[in-house]
């Protein structure tokens, strides 16, 4: 006979015995706040609330438009008007024909076709680069991949005053190469062909690709470039059309490069155009000028508006 001690088996509880049940945990929730739900839910907290929220979103409001509104008041006015002091809020007389007359004294239809010219091919050379990078950094995978990126956003550390003077002389007098790119379009594609805050925002969304689907291509016999251009290019629609805003946004606002490259008078940008010739004229035409070249930028966001926030949210989460 063994040693063992045999245990019965634990007798089920009778019928009649309840089990004692734990009472449910209560779970407090502290918020960490200036005012608490209990104030805010109460009638006074609510007219507070409401009463702050109008006035925070009244003043940023008016602060944002009045520029705006100063300007498009501006060109329609007299010239007697526009330096009456103090200064009129609504025009008396609404002429509309002073952005005719300052459309032909400003010669905006010149001055409009080369920005639109420099815009689209810095965002053609813009995005081949930028995407480029993204994409190798983000699936190829380089040696020293994290060094590289990590240099490339160093360099939106720096203002870009300083770098100013070196990238006039490297345009003036190309190295290696000798070639002059003044007053050539050239010289506003190439400096700014590899932008790093794009680069960043791109390979973020390659990040969020998966792999998988790089590899099922790779099975079938795609290669990098292929890959890209048939699977990467078509599901980066989104942050495509945010970068692509940012590239045309900043070449339709930029002066002081356009400034210093394109002196020539037949090749200058809109906003360096309005500013070479807003001496010789009144301050209500060039207000009427200023208010034309910004009706593209205006139109632009007003359509892709939604793609923006879409694009810079895509990508943060991977599932």
């Amino acid at each position: 006979m063994s040693n063992a001690t045999l245990r019965r088996p634990a007798a089920p509880p009778s019928p009649g015995r309840r089990a004692r049940r734990r009472p449910p945990r209560r779970i407090e929730v502290q918020f960490r706040t200036i005012i608490s739900p209990h104030q805010l839910n109460s009638r006074w907290g609510r007219r507070v609330y409401w009463t702050v929220l109008v006035a925070t979103v009244v003043t940023f409001t008016v602060v944002f438009l009045l520029p705006m509104y100063w300007m498009i008041t501006g060109a329609l006015k007299s010239a007697e008007e526009f330096a009456q002091v103090p200064p009129t809020l609504f025009p008396k007389e609404l002429n509309f024909g002073k952005f005719l007359e300052s459309w032909e004294l400003f010669d905006i239809g010149t001055l409009l076709r080369n920005t639109v010219l420099y815009a689209g091919g810095g965002w053609l050379i813009t995005m081949s680069v930028d995407v480029a990078a993204a994409y190798a950094l983000s699936k190829l995978r380089p040696a020293f991949g994290n060094v590289i990126l990590g240099a490339m956003l160093a360099t939106l550390m720096i203002p870009p005053m300083v770098v100013l003077i070196p990238t006039y002389l490297a345009i003036h007098d190309v190295p290696i190469l000798g070639w002059d790119l003044l007053n050539n379009p050239w010289g506003l594609w190439l400096p700014a062909a590899a932008n790093g805050f794009n680069i960043f925002l791109l390979k973020r969304f390659f990040d969020s690709i998966p792999r998988e689907l790089l590899e099922a291509a790779q099975i079938d016999g795609g290669g990098p470039f292929r890959i890209l251009w048939s699977v990467v290019l078509p599901v980066s629609r989104p942050i495509l059309g945010v970068t692509s805003i940012f590239t045309i946004v900043t070449s339709f606002k930029d002066f002081i490069w356009p400034l210093l490259v394109m002196s020539d008078s037949e090749k200058m940008t809109l906003s360096v155009g309005l500013a070479q010739t807003a001496g010789a004229v009144s301050q209500d035409q060039v207000m009427g000028g200023l208010v034309i070249a910004s009706i593209p930028t205006v139109i632009v966001f007003f359509i892709f508006q939604r793609h923006i926030m879409a694009g810079l949210t895509a990508g943060s989460l991977k599932g």
